[in-house]
């Protein structure tokens, strides 16, 4: 059976269990040279609104190497740029490949792709989810911290699209997510009140005995990008002082790109404690498992 995977509540605690499990057996098959080819035959198409480094990269050497293939469009390539309707790009592209990924704008418009295409569908980024970061970050904070169960993650920061996948994982997967952001940039994202989020009034509450912090760029893409902006974030800052608040066995994770000096500062993000290219790594076997799982290939 196929799949969209839209957001972090599109799946099941196990079900997110099970794709992390799989994630780490391609890790370690791809380690000893082991080759799969359970999407040949397969082709994903992946538009992209927003530039990408690691969603673009990690989801073409995916499909390469899962034996399937990926295809990159632009919007400015494709008539949609031009006036055609989300929902007939949906249909179109339907009968053309096995799966879409969308790196977009807003999260409307994937909304819309998903409701008319007859293929599964991928966020590969919105305004209010990230959701295959968190599948990425979930595996590193495995691979460093044994299971996520129970785990403090202190997130610091903008409350943006990132933080707001980082809650619904929280809710499925039975950890505390402490919340630290300035005022006026809560995150947007309603849900039912959780014993495992937990709102700060500062970084230090959030950071304090934690297992993992998390922060993300102060200005995301899209927002404006103002002085007042960046003053209210001066306290936010992933540094030595801040980071030495939490556990001596905590990792510092980021979903880059990085503003060194801004959001963190370069000893922590060159520290020991730091795993953010790790994190960026597992980006690719994450989606590996995304990908089998959206196409009922697990």
């Amino acid at each position: 059976m196929t799949q969209d995977f839209l957001t972090i509540e599109d799946c099941s605690g196990s079900q997110l269990l099970a794709m992390l499990d799989l994630a780490q057996t391609l890790k370690t098959e791809r380690a000893k040279g082991i080759e799969r080819d359970s999407l040949r035959g397969k082709t994903l198409a992946m538009i992209f609104e927003k530039p990408s480094t690691r969603t673009r990269v990690s989801f073409e050497v995916a499909m390469n190497e899962l034996g399937g293939r990926a295809m990159v469009l632009q919007k400015t390539d494709l008539q949609l740029g031009r006036g055609e309707t989300v929902a007939d790009t949906a249909q179109v592209l339907s009968r053309y490949v096995h799966a879409l990924m969308l790196r977009a704008h807003n999260h409307a418009t994937l909304e819309e792709l998903a409701e008319y295409a007859s293929v599964p569908v991928i966020n590969g980024l919105t305004n209010l989810h990230h959701p295959c970061q968190i599948m990425a970050d979930l595996l590193t904070v495995r691979e460093h911290c044994g299971s996520i169960a129970g785990k403090v993650v202190a997130w610091v920061g903008d409350g943006n699209n990132v933080c707001h996948s980082w809650m619904q994982a929280a809710v499925a997967l039975g950890f505390t997510l402490r919340i630290a952001t300035p005022e006026g940039f809560e995150p947007s994202l309603e849900m039912p009140e959780s014993e495992h989020i937990i709102f700060c009034v500062n970084a230090s509450e959030a950071v304090r005995d934690a297992d993992v912090v998390v922060t993300d760029t102060w200005v995301s893409m899209g927002d404006d990008d103002t002085l007042s902006r960046r003053m209210s974030f001066l306290e936010y800052q992933v540094n030595g002082e801040l980071m030495a608040q939490a556990k001596d066995s905590a990792i510092f994770m980021h979903c880059l790109p990085a503003h060194r000096g801004e959001e963190v500062s370069d000893d922590v993000l060159d520290g020991p404690q730091s795993v953010v290219f790790d994190e960026a790594e597992n980006r690719l076997h994450a989606q590996k498992a995304v990908l089998l799982w959206c196409m009922g290939a697990m």
